[in-house]
């Protein structure tokens, strides 16, 4: 389910350019009639506010487009707070919790028309320990995660847009599991205020989406950030080919596919350069996880001290490694990450965007691990921008995907040179 058959707005337009407009009332129904459907089996939603979306829609439908979003159904990761609905974080401690306030981000949503359809299942505060939510392409495997639910809801078609977090790797990898568009844009550039906080170098909102165009709409309503404009030509991109230190940890079929997309987008015009990313860049792969897990232990440190019964076996490790970590320790893991975003700025003069593996492989079975992070960590703690362009299919027949890397800031150049690589991919 993409927006684009109903709502037919530039990104910088309230005004529709073509057509008549799909009435929000029949598009939330028909999203709420698929969740009905669909969500005992997948298990994407924690909370959804049918009776309550269903009324705003009606209220939305008798007003002027208030944006290119007006009426448009939204789920929202169960981290940010929501003055209506409860925002429990996957935690015991929090259940029944309810906020006096909607987080940024929803607030923002909220403003611009959207209907906020409910709250989506995350990992336990986006953290670790996986929620119960099923892979739409198989259920025998895990969405990703830890924005398990977003991912998986807009996979299924339940709703157009989902909100996400990403910390490690938590918008990229469940994205390129479920065969969608994610956006992990430069750190800051959506407002975490109202986001039950992880690690504040590291958390960054993002979302998923079916098309970039959907993609770029919404940055752009939660931003303010200028977005391409759709079908606008877009020259033939200057893209850095990266393999990473890491390579080895892939499977084999995601060899291939990158390899494959390399040559096809170097047949198609763009300049594809094979590269060693500078030492600073590879030492992140092992430093962002000690800044998580030292930020970590203190932004639950309330929780750790008077809740540790509530929480699970599994954040209780990561947060006991925060604890023994010593602050030179994080100190000097905070200086590498400067050095490398200089030799990432040095890198990308010659560069217009690095290619790279978004995840090891498909979706793994089951739903005890939501996959491996390796390869988005690194690009999450130099802030910069990052894209999953769906990409084929791997030998389980579950999607494949790749990750295009931007320059902090220029979101809008990496969306537009996604929607140049993006029809030269093989579909999920």
């Amino acid at each position: 389910m993409s927006l684009a058959p109903f709502f037919l707005f530039s990104p910088n337009e309230k005004q529709p350019t073509q057509g008549p407009r799909v009435k929000s009332e029949k598009l939330v129904a028909a999203c709420l009639e698929r969740i009905a459907a669909r969500d005992g089996k997948l298990q994407a939603w924690v909370h959804v506010a049918a009776e309550a979306a269903l009324a705003q829609a009606r209220l939305l439908d008798r007003e002027p487009p208030r944006s290119a979003l007006h009426g448009v159904p939204v789920g929202i990761k169960d981290v940010f707070d929501t003055a209506d609905m409860p925002t429990s974080y996957n935690s015991g401690i929090y259940r029944g919790h309810q906020p006096r306030a909607d987080a940024a981000a929803v607030a923002l949503l909220r403003k611009a028309g959207c209907v906020i359809a409910g709250k989506t299942a995350t990992a336990e505060f986006a953290f670790n320990h996986p929620p119960a939510t099923r892979n739409p392409r198989n259920p025998a495997h895990t969405p990703g995660g830890s924005s398990s639910g977003s991912a998986a809801a807009v996979a299924d078609g339940m709703v157009p847009l989902a909100l996400g977090t990403q910390t490690g790797g938590s918008v990229i990898r469940p994205a390129a599991f479920c065969g969608v568009i994610g956006l992990k844009p430069s750190f800051g550039a959506i407002n975490r205020t109202g986001v039950k906080p992880v690690s504040d170098s590291l958390d960054t909102a993002g979302l998923f989406a079916q098309t970039l165009e959907d993609a770029a709409r919404a940055l752009h309503l939660l931003s303010g950030l200028a977005m391409p404009q759709p079908g606008a030509p877009v020259s033939a991109p200057r893209i850095a080919f990266a393999r990473t230190s890491r390579w080895d940890e892939a499977d084999r079929a995601s060899h291939a596919m990158l390899e494959s997309v390399a040559g096809k987008l170097a047949s198609a015009g763009a300049v594809v350069a094979e590269v060693s990313l500078p030492p600073a860049l590879e030492a992140l792969f092992e430093e962002q996880r000690h800044i998580m897990k030292y930020e970590a232990a203190r932004a639950l440190a309330w929780e750790y001290a008077n809740y540790r019964d509530l929480l699970s076996s599994g954040i209780l490790a990561r947060l006991e490694v925060g604890w023994a970590l010593p602050r030179e320790r994080y100190d000097l893991a905070q200086g590498i990450a400067r050095d490398a975003r200089l030799q990432f700025r040095d890198l990308m003069r010659s560069f217009d965007l690095v290619l790279t593996l978004a995840a090891p492989g498909e979706a793994p079975k089951g739903l005890a691990s939501t996959g491996d992070s390796i390869f988005n960590g690194l690009w999450t703690l130099l802030g910069v921008p990052c894209v999953t362009l769906p990409c084929g299919q791997g030998p389980a027949g579950l999607p494949l995907g790749v990750q295009l890397v931007g320059t902090f800031g220029a979101d809008a150049a990496l969306l537009a040179r996604a929607q140049w690589v993006a029809p030269r991919l093989p579909s999920a």
